[in-house]
């Protein structure tokens, strides 16, 4: 018995899923679970996609290469159509052919099919449903940007920087060094400026090599551009600098108009809304220190995990 469709919410976006075939069902998506929704959404309510799963189905023709989607690591071909659709051939990190994607040219529908194991398919899937999210919410005043973040009395603390500047270890060392700390997304969380002109940040189904899939959401207290040095060093960056950090960080396709367009105008105002500082860092507390005083404006001393324990050891 097929599932048919199943609708997900995620950052504000809701979208639907429809499994055409008994092979491919929800149990593909685990990390999907917490923005599942229990019933359709209203009529009323704007789909923000519909992905079609069906192994059945077949493309009428391949469309012309136009480039490499890095994907996590992951080059994933775009072809381009002279009806102005897309396709995406999804491979894994072996390079095996794990997902083909065809997409209209907003993303606003597209169909899939699926191959291999149920790993394979599970890869595929989910980065599927990754990049049409991504491109679909493009000029929505909404992007997924490859960061680790952190939420802190209610603000989440965006890390950004290309694989390997210490991300994960940055935001790890705010959840070991800062008290009332909690981990939102370890690689791709929603970052989104809402209808009422507040820029917030959404945990999503993608997050890397961390399994934090949360269904939890905060305003955007700053955003943290990171590079490795032998010392530590932090300082604001100027608006054009600020967004030549935040773009790269964000899922775009830049030979695509709309979604490229799109993508600017949520970085510019995001730098109307939220600052941007670059850390130039060791894998250390003093880093930690550094980035939440700047970040916060609040006293690294009153936060610290550190100075609590030490006070209820004076106090004993």
């Amino acid at each position: 018995m097929t599932e048919g469709k199943v609708y997900y919410r995620v950052g504000r976006h809701t979208y639907c899923v429809n499994f055409c075939d008994e092979k491919n069902t929800t149990e593909l998506l685990p990390s999907s679970e917490p923005f599942r929704l229990e019933k359709a959404p209203t009529p009323d309510e704007t789909l923000l996609f519909e992905l079609v799963v069906d192994d059945a189905w077949r493309p009428a023709q391949k469309g012309k290469e136009i480039g490499q989607f890095d994907c996590g690591g992951n080059n994933h071909g775009v072809y381009y159509l002279e009806d102005g659709s897309y396709q995406i051939l999804v491979s894994d990190v072996q390079g095996r052919q794990c997902c083909l994607i065809q997409a209209v040219s907003d993303f606003s529908s597209a169909r899939v099919c699926l191959n291999g194991d149920w790993v394979m398919r599970n890869f595929g899937l989910n980065n599927a449903l990754m990049m049409v999210y991504a491109f679909a919410a493009a000029d929505k005043m909404t992007v997924l940007m490859h960061a680790s973040v952190v939420r802190k009395e209610g603000r989440g603390y965006l890390c950004l920087g290309v694989s390997g500047t210490g991300k994960s270890t940055h935001t790890s060392n705010w959840l070991k060094y800062v008290k009332d700390t909690d981990l939102m997304n370890d690689d791709n969380p929603v970052v989104c400026v809402c209808d009422d002109g507040v820029a917030r940040v959404f945990g999503s189904p993608w997050s890397g090599k961390t399994p934090c899939y949360r269904n939890t959401e905060a305003p955007i207290g700053s955003f943290l551009q990171l590079k490795q040095a032998p010392y530590n060093k932090i300082s604001r960056m100027k608006a054009v600098d600020g967004f030549a950090s935040l773009l790269p960080s964000c899922s775009v396709m830049k030979w695509d108009r709309r979604d490229y367009v799109g993508t600017c105008d949520t970085v510019s105002k995001l730098l109307e809304l939220v600052p941007v500082f670059f850390l130039e860092n060791l894998p250390n507390e003093e880093a930690v220190k550094m980035s939440y005083e700047a970040m916060t404006g609040q006293s690294y001393e009153s936060a610290s995990v550190a100075k609590t324990e030490s006070m209820v050891k004076s106090e004993n």
